[in-house]
């Protein structure tokens, strides 16, 4: 016989709110619906390892998908009607995207955004020298990292360059079975002695991170700097560039390696840009939930339905600045373009109306428990790896200075539709209050009146080139922003 539960043991059920993992609230059945997700995820993110190349798978299944140019729309003057779907690319970089309720705009929007900028090492506008023996490209980092972690590991070479006659070329060596990779050299510990004795963040300085771009000299006894030659030869080769195409290139350098499962177990994914890649992947997928599951499909836009809404954005990492990132008018320009096509009569009161009344979700990551490190985190509120999803009601750096601060009546709604769906949720502060912090998009979505709560897959080793994620916060980040999409 099941001995009798006491009042206090029946009292902390009620009132105490326990957070078990996630793999242990799931059915079976449901382990193969996971794992085929993440598999996709994985695949996904290593096509899309810079945010040129993001943005252009996730417009690939788009257009596939049936959603339309809203500025081709708009110069045909075309109106927009439930169901429809369109999307804006904006600069190759940044995109938003849309499938149209049956709501007015004007009763608001669902919103769900991240950012497809990961830390990485950038070329810098001349970078080719030569020294040693060596040619090497001259860099400047992107975004905080630590910069002994660049060291030593394969890199590969991705971005755009244009040549003379101002064709884009497409440049991505590194990634190809057989390619060559790069490299940023260290110091050998025979030699290290100084090193060893500097601060962490200065054992590589910025100026150090350097990458070896090759070592065989051009065949010419006559020639100066052979080997940087012979290294633009083999670009105007192959791309029919310039050393002075470089002043208008974007070229960035990023882990060489693959998306990986890590443990015996499988569980996690370790990869290079997690950070947001896995909360804009899981966003996508969300709103093409709101779409018809098979090409030319119509949606089903049940009654009450808002307009569903996914940013994808560039520049988070270094502050959100410029035209494609969140403080651009990207996102503010869309509203209203969609405002103009649906509402008859429109005006600035409409566009004003339809941002104070949308709700979003800043689906960005967030710190997860290291126990490695566990002396910088608050144990009772951080985020732990298979968990499911990390509410985060505030960012900021001590004092949440820099940050977002989600009201209370949006986080308890927010809540409601999670729990509703059966979507496993965590608590998701970014450290102890003087260790640190960190802040979002959520801010510049607010500054517009937008209601917004930071909410994301919790990630070891943030920021370094090889991150690690739960299969099962993936999952969950996937559901969740699908419910939200669908229901606030």
């Amino acid at each position: 016989m099941e001995e009798q539960k006491t009042e206090g043991q029946r009292l902390a059920e009620t009132l105490t709110f326990e957070i078990k993992s996630c793999w242990e609230t799931i059915e079976e059945n449901d382990r193969e619906a996971i794992s085929e997700f993440a598999e996709q995820y994985k695949k996904f993110i290593d096509k899309g390892k810079t945010e040129r190349e993001f943005n252009a798978e996730c417009l690939s299944i788009l257009k596939e998908k049936g959603f339309i140019d809203i500025e081709t729309a708009l110069l045909e003057g075309r109106r927009l009607k439930a169901g429809d779907k369109v999307y804006q690319n904006n600069r190759g970089k940044s995109l938003v995207f849309a499938v149209i309720g049956n709501v007015s705009m004007k009763e608001g929007v669902n919103i769900v955004g991240a950012h497809i900028d990961s830390p990485r090492i950038d070329l810098k506008t001349n970078p080719l020298y030569e020294d040693g023996g060596f040619a090497i490209f001259d860099t400047h980092y992107y975004g905080g990292i630590k910069h002994y972690q660049w060291t030593t590991i394969p890199l590969a070479m991705h971005g755009v360059m244009f040549n003379k006659n101002g064709e884009k070329q497409t440049v991505r060596i590194g990634e190809g079975e057989g390619d060559p990779v790069f490299v940023i050299t260290d110091l050998l510990p025979h030699l290290a002695q100084d090193q060893m004795q500097k601060k962490a963040n200065e054992f590589v300085r910025g100026e150090e991170l350097d990458v070896i771009a090759g070592s065989e000299p051009f065949k010419d006894e006559k020639a100066q700097e052979k080997v940087k030659l012979a290294i633009l030869n083999l670009l105007n080769q192959k791309y029919g560039v310039t050393e002075e195409n470089f002043a208008s290139a974007e070229i960035e350098f990023v882990p060489a390696h693959k998306a990986r499962d890590v443990g015996l177990d499988r569980g996690l994914i370790g990869a290079y840009g997690h950070d947001d890649r896995c909360c804009a992947y899981t966003a996508f997928r969300a709103i093409l939930e709101c779409c018809g599951k098979n090409e030319g499909d119509t949606p089903e836009k049940p009654a009450g339905a808002k307009t569903a809404v996914c940013l994808l954005t560039d520049k988070e990492e270094i502050g959100s600045m410029g035209n494609t990132g969140a403080q651009s008018r990207l996102f503010e320009n869309f509203i209203a373009y969609l405002c103009s096509q649906t509402i008859e009569n429109y005006s600035d009161i409409d566009l004003r109306l339809a941002l104070n009344r949308s709700a979003m979700l800043s689906a960005d990551v967030n710190a997860a428990y290291d126990p490695n490190f566990g002396d910088v985190f608050d144990k009772k509120t951080a985020s732990y790896c298979g968990k499911g999803l990390a509410l985060s009601k505030y960012t900021g750096v001590r004092g949440k200075v820099g940050g977002s601060d989600a009201n209370a009546e949006f986080l308890q709604k927010a809540q409601a539709i999670l729990d509703k769906h059966d979507v496993r949720w965590q608590f998701g502060d970014l450290g102890k209050v003087d260790k640190g912090g960190g802040g979002t998009i959520a801010q510049h979505a607010a500054n517009l009146g937008v209601d917004v709560l930071d909410c994301g897959i919790p990630v070891l080793s943030m920021h370094s080139p090889f991150e690690v994620i739960s299969k099962i916060d993936l999952w969950t980040a996937y559901r969740g922003y699908t419910a939200f999409l669908k229901e606030a």
